[in-house]
């Protein structure tokens, strides 16, 4: 295993940064109950506002930490290192001033970035898809990869998480992390049997109390199982897994998701106001909402999936024992 804040984990899994999603008690409440709590720095509307959050997560779990005397663990921050946000220098440097310990970058790996993260002691993960991803990652020198494999909610590939994983292990010996219909304990202890560190969850994480998604977004949820899910390049210009009851509300049809294109959502938003309107009303989730049948506290949400996967190890180790 090749976790290098294992320590500090309770269970070895991460709670994925999500579009309009994540905020500070989500993340607060997950690292307060033994896993890595992350959020989208775009998810903040101003650079002063997401510096606000990082201060408002860190003075929280310091005071969880004096009041309990129990390691909190660390939480994360998504950084979209693409030429057309304007953020992401800005955005850096707050993360530099305040250490953030994991920097989770998504649509581009620098080298320079990768630096001036580990120059204070922080990890970069690496999102990707493909295995051309992960060589232009390594080179750039990130901690880690997340394999957003078939399946998984927003902007997943569509390879087998079998074949993603043993094919990245080939090549990079770092931390390797797996995202793709995680909704259990059980999930969790299969992503490390298949050779994952970690287990990277996003879709389980927006039926919690402490998220910001609609209520209608995770009763939705509730309501929809694999085959509701839809993979379209119609909403981002990028495929992505989405609710097929949100795509056909907003009239979009099987005909329009079929194609390759982004749909026009009016000439009158820029691009970036286009998108997240987009997503606003077309929801995205992955084919793990099969597994997810109710909303519960982010607490008792990660007390089950401990349960889970004790019960999931043990059970391995009954079967290691007979067949062995």
């Amino acid at each position: 295993m090749n976790i290098p804040f294992e320590n500090e984990l309770e269970l070895p899994a991460i709670a994925a940064p999500m579009f309009l999603i994540s905020g500070p008690q989500l993340v607060i409440e997950c690292c307060k109950n033994g896993i890595v709590g992350t959020f989208p720095a775009l998810n903040q509307r101003t650079t002063e506002g997401f510096e606000k959050w990082i201060i408002e997560i860190k003075e929280a779990l310091d005071t969880f930490e004096k009041e309990t005397g129990k390691k909190a663990a660390p939480f994360g921050v998504n950084l979209i290192v693409h030429p057309t946000n304007p953020r992401v220098q800005p955005d850096l440097e707050i993360c530099i001033k305040h250490k953030v310990p994991l920097i989770i970058t998504s649509l581009g790996a620098v080298s320079d970035l990768v630096s001036a993260v580990q120059s204070y002691g922080g990890l970069v993960y690496h999102d990707i898809i493909k295995k051309r991803h992960a060589e232009k990652a390594a080179e750039a020198g990130v901690d880690g990869l997340i394999l957003v494999a078939a399946g998984a909610g927003g902007h997943a590939g569509a390879l087998s998480p079998l074949a993603l994983i043993n094919e990245i292990k080939s090549f990079f010996k770092k931390t390797i992390l797996l995202s793709g219909c995680i909704s259990t304990g059980q999930d969790i202890a299969s992503a490390l049997q298949m050779g994952a560190d970690l287990a990277y969850m996003g879709t389980r994480f927006i039926n919690v109390k402490e998220s910001m998604a609609d209520p209608k977004y995770q009763e939705m949820i509730i309501n929809s199982r694999a085959e509701d899910i839809v993979y379209t390049a119609a909403v981002s210009g990028v495929n992505a897994n989405f609710l097929r009851p949100s795509l056909e509300a907003m009239g979009i049809t099987e005909e329009l998701w079929s194609k390759t294109k982004k749909i026009d959502f009016g000439s009158e938003l820029d691009a970036a106001k286009a998108e997240a309107q987009a997503w606003k009303t077309i929801w995205s989730a992955g084919q793990g909402v099969t597994s997810i049948d109710d909303i519960k506290s982010t607490s008792d949400l990660i007390s089950q999936l401990k349960n889970q996967f004790k019960n999931a190890l043990e059970n391995q180790q009954k079967n290691y024992k007979k067949y062995f």
